[in-house]
């Protein structure tokens, strides 16, 4: 196929109607490369449709990035500029939405010495916390979209030209994220809507913890009292609607930071810091990782678990996505986290998403641990479904209840 300048069009007003809804009156911050330069301005053209006051564009470059991790001195690695985090600060705190167009090389950084890839990590997790805590607090609307950035067209198909290989990941992004729709605005609603039964079904039930069973995975995650499923669809603490992420399939809560036993297997890779981490195993004992194996990556894993003192090593996140969902049923390893964890139930290391709890935005510190909310600097999501994977909920009267089976839901919805 080829990519028409309409599909781009589509794709542009989805992102701003559907992703962040922008409303009138209100900023606009961009984080995208430089290389998706012409579609970001299809996304901005859109925006300043929707009535924003002002876009502000957060540009990258995958060899500029590269350049600076590879000779900037460790000092500069470890310090980030602190004049950029309070800029953020000050654009989500004014009531900026944000919109990351996203499609990184997952192999970018892998002749990299891991200690500057952590330094970097920790610096930035560090000096943008606060800007991070509108975003995972949904105090703004702030949603993800792919963009095939060569070197990630070419990470998924080797065997074709670059040319092709965009083309090719062009047409299942836009089937993915429904574009190839007549209206991918309205498809998205009804999406969002079959999404909203498997959440209110199972913030009903408010299973006490749930039994992942499949080769190499046998682990129980307790749910903390009052925890909440959401997906598809969120609302802002301004009352607004937007997705988080097109695309999506996934319903998620939070695990109990303390209440993680067994060991668990990854079903696909996982693409961090420029490194791809392959066929993983952790051990965890009272919510804490205390053995882990890669095939691939293990370097990487290890710093990753590292990043902080505590939180880096306890899972923030739980979701449920069936095997035979639209990303999964293409058969693609799309070599990012983005498109991988909607193929796949997956698990979160890292920071909990407080809004998965009953009043988890207005919890201090001290009351989300005492909750079992996970805090850290991280929060990276890694996949675990397969075909064979079981799922069963436990009631807190001790009923086990099958959730999953084969890798799909145990349980009838009218519109999944």
């Amino acid at each position: 196929m080829s990519v028409s300048h309409e599909q781009l069009e589509k794709y542009a007003k989805l992102a701003i109607q559907t992703g962040v809804n922008l409303q009138k009156g209100q900023g606009l911050i961009v984080n995208t490369s430089v290389e998706a330069a012409a579609f970001a301005r299809m996304v901005v053209k859109e925006a300043y449709a929707a009535g924003a006051k002002n876009v502000h564009l957060e540009w990258n470059d995958d060899e500029i990035k590269y350049l600076k991790m590879k000779h900037a001195s460790m000092d500069v690695l470890e310090n980030f500029p602190k004049w950029k985090a309070q800029g953020l600060e000050e654009m989500v705190k004014d009531g900026y939405a944000l919109l990351n167009i996203y499609g990184e090389n997952p192999d970018l950084l892998q002749d990299i010495d891991q200690a500057r890839i952590s330094a970097v990590t920790k610096a930035s997790g560090q000096a943008l916390k606060e800007y991070r805590d509108y975003i995972m607090n949904d105090k703004i609307c702030w949603s993800i979209v792919g963009y095939p950035a060569e070197a990630w067209a070419k990470k998924v198909f080797p065997n074709l030209s670059a040319e092709v290989a965009k083309e090719k990941l062009w047409e299942h992004i836009f089937r993915i994220a429904r574009v190839g729709q007549d209206d991918p605005v309205k498809a998205w609603e009804k999406h969002n809507d079959a999404l909203k039964q498997a959440r209110e079904f199972l913030n009903k039930k408010q299973y006490q913890s749930l039994v992942y069973q499949a080769e190499g995975t046998d682990l129980t995650i307790d749910l903390p009292d009052n925890h909440i499923w959401h997906g598809g669809a969120a609302t802002s603490t301004s009352g607004v609607k937007f997705n988080p992420n097109i695309p999506t399939e996934e319903v998620f809560t939070m695990p109990h930071k303390y209440g993680v036993h067994g060991t668990v297997t990854s079903t696909k890779p996982l693409s961090y810091g420029g490194n791809l981490i392959e066929n993983f195993t952790l051990t965890f004992k009272d919510g804490k990782v205390v053995e882990f194996t890669a095939e691939k990556g293990e370097e990487a894993l290890k710093n990753m678990l590292e990043t902080d003192e505590d939180g880096a090593k306890r899972l923030g996140e739980v979701a449920l996505v069936p095997h035979d969902s639209p990303i999964s049923k293409s058969n693609i390893i799309f070599y990012n986290t983005l498109f991988d964890e909607n193929a796949s139930c997956h698990l979160a290391l890292g920071k909990a998403y407080p809004t998965n709890i009953e009043h988890g935005p207005s919890m201090s510190k001290e009351e989300m641990d005492q909750h079992g909310v996970n805090d850290s600097l991280i929060h990276e999501d890694f996949m675990i479904g397969s075909a064979q994977l079981s799922i069963d909920g436990i009631t807190k009267d001790g009923k086990k209840e099958a959730i999953f089976r084969n890798g799909n839901w145990a349980i009838t919805f009218a519109s999944l």
